[in-house]
């Protein structure tokens, strides 16, 4: 039997060009080197690196093959991979981090604030949340939380400021925390972090959007300038401040206060919510945003629809170039960048522009004809319909549900 090495030129050529039509049925499964036309031998980077998906669904290649039992097997797209847990069992100090948590649930603002303290933790740190009431959230492993703290009683409902600070002050004596970690929000985590340096005498860092080097770096002068200062104890981050933790499964670990709370005569009574008519609030800051787009036929079933769901109205620029909707309801690059935790698109096919005024939206919800739009693919709820027939049911669920709890409140 010859030991001569026989080539194909023609196979090997067609194995290199990725655009012949055989070029898939010339390729080895699992092949990760072969030798070249020039006798030199040749490696498959990504057949030699495994890979796997994120959290966020995207595709990352893991040369140490950690994440794989077997080197040389790319993972398929919709294969579900466990992250590599991080354990911290006895730490060697703590980073308590307060998130808003607006309807019980971590915000992009939360999220950013986490990978912040995950940064700040290191490895040696624990990163504790510390929560009042209920929540509705399942995602604190995968957020980066190793212990979390949670806190009830009524006095805790609604806006009271006073008695959470006096609880977090009970936290600062049993942790002791390195750092304390809050939004720099209009939702509550602002006012209090500044209330919590006040009874911890801290001079907190506020509106940081950076910390690299031991120095914070926080927005001043009407954002026209950065103050940069030594990394304090009390750190009220903006939006964006840090990456989310998105490599990670962390423990979340159930703590308790070992010592009661203080508590006091409140001097802030809390008298509910007040009543806002949605269309007057301003989109940049509204929560629920109802936008119709080119394929909204009957426009007076549109602001219906807003009025019954209670959602402030926004629109794509077609809808506004013909007259539809004001300039100031324009949604996207050229119009109002949006921050809304529901943004409900009606008939909207999603261009370039709209997509990037969006893009800090906690969850889109799509309404279209076109299952293959843009808009279909960027959102997390899609529904393929006519929007008149959709928007009609919306208003009938809308009312049913207020005239149902106008009966059980009777």
């Amino acid at each position: 039997m010859s030991d001569i090495i026989r080539r194909d030129p023609r196979a090997e050529w067609i194995a290199r060009n990725r655009l012949h039509p055989l070029h898939a049925a010339m390729q080895t499964q699992g092949q990760t080197s072969w030798m070249g036309p020039n006798g030199l031998i040749r490696k498959n980077p990504h057949a030699a690196a495994a890979g796997f998906v994120g959290p966020n669904g995207i595709k990352r290649i893991d040369r140490s093959g950690a994440q794989q039992g077997t080197a040389g097997k790319r993972s398929a797209a919709s294969e579900v991979v466990q992250l590599p847990l991080h354990v911290i069992e006895q730490p060697a100090f703590h980073i308590c981090v307060v998130p808003d948590m607006v309807g019980g649930r971590l915000s992009s603002h939360d999220k950013d604030l986490l990978g912040l303290a995950n940064k700040l933790a290191g490895s040696e740190g624990a990163v504790v949340a510390v929560l009042f009431g209920e929540d509705k959230e399942s995602a604190f492993d995968t957020a980066g939380v190793d212990r979390i703290l949670r806190i009830a009683g009524d006095e805790f409902e609604g806006y009271s400021p006073e008695a959470r600070v006096l609880a977090l002050s009970a936290v600062e004596s049993q942790l002791a925390p390195r750092h304390w970690l809050l939004p720099d929000s209009r939702t509550g985590g602002g006012e209090l972090g500044r209330r919590l340096a006040a009874k911890l005498g801290e001079r907190p860092a506020t509106r940081v959007w950076q910390v690299a080097n031991e120095q914070a770096t926080g927005r001043a002068g009407a954002g026209r300038e950065d103050l940069v200062r030594q990394v304090p104890r009390l750190i009220l981050a903006a939006a964006e401040c840090a990456e989310p933790v998105s490599e990670t499964r962390h423990e979340a670990r159930a703590l308790e206060l070992a010592a009661g709370i203080a508590h006091s005569l409140p001097r802030i009574e809390d008298l509910g919510p007040v009543a806002v008519d949605p269309a007057q609030i301003p989109m940049a800051e509204a929560e629920f945003i109802l936008s119709g787009g080119n394929g909204v036929k009957d426009w007076a079933l549109f602001h219906e629809a807003a009025g019954a769901l209670g959602a402030t109205e926004g629109a794509s620029r077609v809808a506004v170039d013909d007259g539809f909707m004001p300039r100031n309801r324009q949604v996207g690059a050229t119009g109002t960048w949006v921050t809304a935790r529901v943004y409900l698109a009606v008939g909207i096919s999603g261009a370039i522009q709209h997509l990037q005024g969006i893009g800090a939206c906690d969850k889109v919800v799509a309404v279209n004809m076109d299952p293959g739009c843009d808009m279909i693919k960027r959102a997390d709820l899609s529904v393929i319909g006519d929007s008149g027939a959709i928007l009609a049911a919306l208003i009938q669920l809308a009312t049913e549900y207020r005239q149902g709890g106008a009966r059980d409140a009777a």
